[in-house]
């Protein structure tokens, strides 16, 4: 059964980061980057976690939760330069 979900899976979340891309570069105003920017990590993550079950790995588990906590990061570092001008006060 898995042999058929997991790659359905996997191409529905690789349409959702092409969707995403495009919402990255043609998004009318700043904060709809950012959203698109941080829902495209997340589904990173996700294509992530999905190869790591297809191949039975558990290192892609410690890189998807590597990439959680820097795109967590990056996202509160735009947004408080968005709101302030200054990363570091």
């Amino acid at each position: 059964m898995l042999t058929y979900v997991i790659p359905l899976c996997v191409t529905l979340v690789g349409l959702a980061l092409l969707l995403t891309l495009v919402r990255l570069i043609r998004g009318p105003s700043m904060p709809d980057r950012i959203l698109a920017l941080d829902t495209l990590y997340i589904n990173a993550i996700a294509l992530i976690v999905l190869l790591g079950i297809w191949e039975g790995s558990d290192l892609y588990f410690e890189a998807a939760l590597l990439i959680a906590v820097m795109g967590f990061i990056g996202t509160v570092a735009v947004t408080k330069y968005l709101l302030r001008g200054d990363i570091i006060e």
